[in-house]
């Protein structure tokens, strides 16, 4: 038997099958399809998402493949839920999605399959080695910023959340509750199957771009805006309701903190500034800005993002007067004696900060620096503790 035959066995034995979504891709259509085909042989589902480049034809020019066509284009997201349910209907529980640009190696199936011959139900991404050379820089920051903000979602990292090379458990994926339909589906679809508890795996895989034939529909401004909205709209949903379960009623999140704070990778000095940076960020006079403007900055510095946020939201609304009412007292060190104005906890109000705004700004922004100075030092001196009672529980050196 052939390796590809194999292979074909292998996919009926774990019932998986290729799902193909494509829109104006003409170029590098029949290629693809050809590569694939030879691998997993009927074992592919093609999904014309309303094609106006001629695709249509170099579908209907290669015999024995299955096909659904969307009239008019309504979106990858759609095309993937309409597939998902096809593969389901015909007895299917894996789908290997793939896309038609060319630049997935049919070849990698395997690899895919190998993971849920042993871990069937599991949740596998294609990892593209994102940080290789080749690859555009747009590419690998979108990555880095989708990969960052799943892991606030759901406490998992994972190295390449943009991929379109994945494997997903039919079963569970077509009971989400999702309302996105194009691009952003891809990353609203693993967030919820995260929260559903589903296992993720990783596998390596190859990818092109440097070829002519290539055509990519992500478009960057349109596009990236959608993700941010829908990523700003799952952060809520983690922070009433994901993060709360796992707080408290299984424990996840505080463990995944925990495993942050202590990841060997990565200096004690990294930790305590991500810390002291999340401090100063929460007590700036920013109000609403803070987050925007500490996380690409946290990106910038290469800090350690999860710590950064715990420590930013030092500014929580019980805090917030508190913290309105520390940086009148130390403001009022830095005026002169007779424009200071003394208040008290009760007296704090938006009138009072409109009528003495130069002193709350003076006294914040010095909070501020003074919080993040004191985050840091103690954060250092804790997490060089933590670090070598580990050392001594372990025997090490």
């Amino acid at each position: 038997m052939t390796i590809s035959g194999n292979l074909q066995k292998r996919m009926e034995d774990t019932r998986t099958c290729v799902l193909l979504p494509t829109y104006n891709n003409n170029a590098t259509l029949a290629g693809v399809v050809q590569r694939i085909r030879s691998i997993v042989g009927p074992h592919l589902l093609v999904i014309d998402d309303g094609s106006t480049d001629g695709s249509r034809e170099v579908l209907a020019s290669i015999a024995g493949i299955d096909v659904l066509r969307n009239e008019p284009n309504q979106g990858k997201g759609y095309s993937l839920r309409r597939g998902f349910k096809h593969l389901l209907e015909k007895g299917y529980t894996h789908a290997i999605t793939i896309d038609s640009d060319g630049q997935h190696a049919p070849e990698d199936i395997e690899r895919f399959v190998e993971v849920i011959e042993r871990q069937p139900g599991t949740m596998v991404m294609g990892d593209r080695n994102m940080a290789q050379a080749g690859i555009p820089g747009r590419s690998s920051f979108g990555n880095t910023f989708s990969s960052f903000w799943f892991r606030v979602e759901t406490g998992i990292t994972l190295p390449d959340t943009q991929t379109g090379y994945r494997c997903y458990p039919l079963a569970e994926v077509t009971r989400l509750r999702t309302f996105t339909h194009r691009f952003e589906y891809e990353i609203e679809s693993i967030v919820r199957l995260a929260w559903r508890d589903v296992p993720f795996a990783t596998v390596p895989v190859g990818v092109r771009y440097d070829f002519p034939e290539r055509v990519s529909h992500f478009r960057p401004v349109i596009d990236f805006a959608r993700i941010s909205l829908l990523n700003t709209a799952l952060v809520m949903i983690a922070a009433l309701w994901f993060w709360p379960r796992n707080l408290f009623v299984k424990g996840g999140l505080r463990k995944a903190l925990h495993a942050e704070a202590v990841r060997p990778g990565e200096s004690n000095a990294r930790k305590a500034a991500s810390i002291g940076f999340g401090f100063f960020m929460g007590i700036l006079p920013i109000w609403g800005f803070q987050l925007a403007v500490g996380i690409p900055l946290s990106f910038l510095f290469k800090l350690n993002r999860i710590l950064f946020l715990v420590a930013a939201n030092i500014s929580i609304p019980p805090l917030i007067p508190v913290i309105i009412y520390a940086s009148y007292k130390v403001g009022a060190m830095f005026l002169d004696p007779t424009k200071a104005v003394q208040l008290d906890m009760a007296d704090i109000s938006m009138e009072a900060i409109h009528a003495n705004a130069v002193q709350y700004f003076v006294g914040a922004i010095a909070l501020a620096l003074s919080a993040g100075v004191v985050g840091f030092i103690v954060s250092l001196m804790l997490l060089a503790a933590v670090r070598r009672r580990r050392v001594r529980s372990t025997g090490g050196s």
